[in-house]
């Protein structure tokens, strides 16, 4: 049996965390970019993949250009465009519009890890999309470094 070395690096393991989310509209955008950033920093892997998911029903989560804000503000615009709030819903609570813009946006995304950051394009950044707030939310991320870590 062999022991490593104090030099070698130990091998990176998976890194789950919920982040809380705090919104003060009801259709919002916000950016957690450098929140998911720093836990995969924090991980310490190299190579793997940053699972991103929401638990919730009236929220969900994009990835789209985060340099200009008024990006964020035109999908929250073309959101309550493409499901208005008075809308004729079954729904009867208030948010069906919320529902729908969840299914829309989905509620999970994938990023891959590389050389120890998040592996965005240039002008990429990640998005809590609420629906129905303003509310505090949970985002929650698994972070699985790549088996020849």
């Amino acid at each position: 049996m062999s022991t490593p070395s104090p030099s070698a690096k130990p091998s990176a393991r998976e890194l789950t965390h919920t982040l809380e989310v705090k919104t003060t509209r009801r259709t919002e955008l916000v950016d957690i970019t450098a929140e998911v950033a720093r836990l995969v920093a924090a991980a310490g892997v190299d190579h793997g993949v940053c699972h991103l998911s929401v638990p919730h029903t009236t929220a969900g989560l994009t990835i789209n250009e985060n340099d200009d804000p008024n990006v964020a503000r035109d999908l929250e615009a073309a959101f309550d465009r493409l499901a208005p709030s008075d809308a004729s819903y079954r729904h009867t609570e208030g948010n069906a519009d919320s529902h729908v813009k969840s299914t829309l946006a989905g509620v999970s995304q994938t990023v891959f890890i590389e050389d120890g950051r998040l592996g965005l394009g240039r002008w990429q950044g990640i998005f809590f999309c609420e629906f129905d707030g303003p509310r505090r939310r949970q985002l929650r991320v698994k972070i699985v470094p790549d088996r020849s870590e």
